[in-house]
């Protein structure tokens, strides 16, 4: 990884529940409001933002752990902020929690935590699965 990654570094994205993305089962919705499983591909995501900027050539970050409280629903049609922040930070380990709210309610918690490895490796790592 490349220097400037600490404790500390922040980001965020902001998105707007659409149907696409509620509670839903087999086709059937069960909620009408964000589904935990996009929640949490979003904490992903603005997870992965904090580290791009640091990533050399060689280098792509693997989601090791995600542990994710959901705490309040999310309505259709209602704008999500989430943010990270990075707590630890190793060269093969990046570390940051995770927020996401509304206007209304924290919606979601927390913790993300991304392993660095040599793309070569990752390549390595899914042949051996097939």
């Amino acid at each position: 990884m490349k220097p400037g990654l600490v404790p500390g570094c922040e980001e965020r994205m902001t998105i707007t529940v659409t149907d696409e993305m509620v509670a839903s089962f087999g086709g059937k919705v069960i909620h009408p409001t964000l589904s935990t499983v996009t929640m949490v591909y979003y904490m992903e995501w603005v997870g992965r933002k904090l580290i791009l900027p640091f990533l050399e050539e060689g280098e792509e970050g693997v989601g090791a752990s995600i542990n994710v409280k959901h705490r309040a629903p999310a309505p259709v049609g209602k704008q999500v902020h989430f943010f990270a922040k990075v707590t630890e930070v190793t060269p093969s380990k990046v570390v940051c929690t995770v927020i996401a709210e509304h206007d209304r309610a924290i919606v979601g918690e927390a913790e993300f935590t991304q392993v660095i490895l040599p793309k070569e490796r990752i390549r390595e790592n899914i042949e051996r699965m097939r």
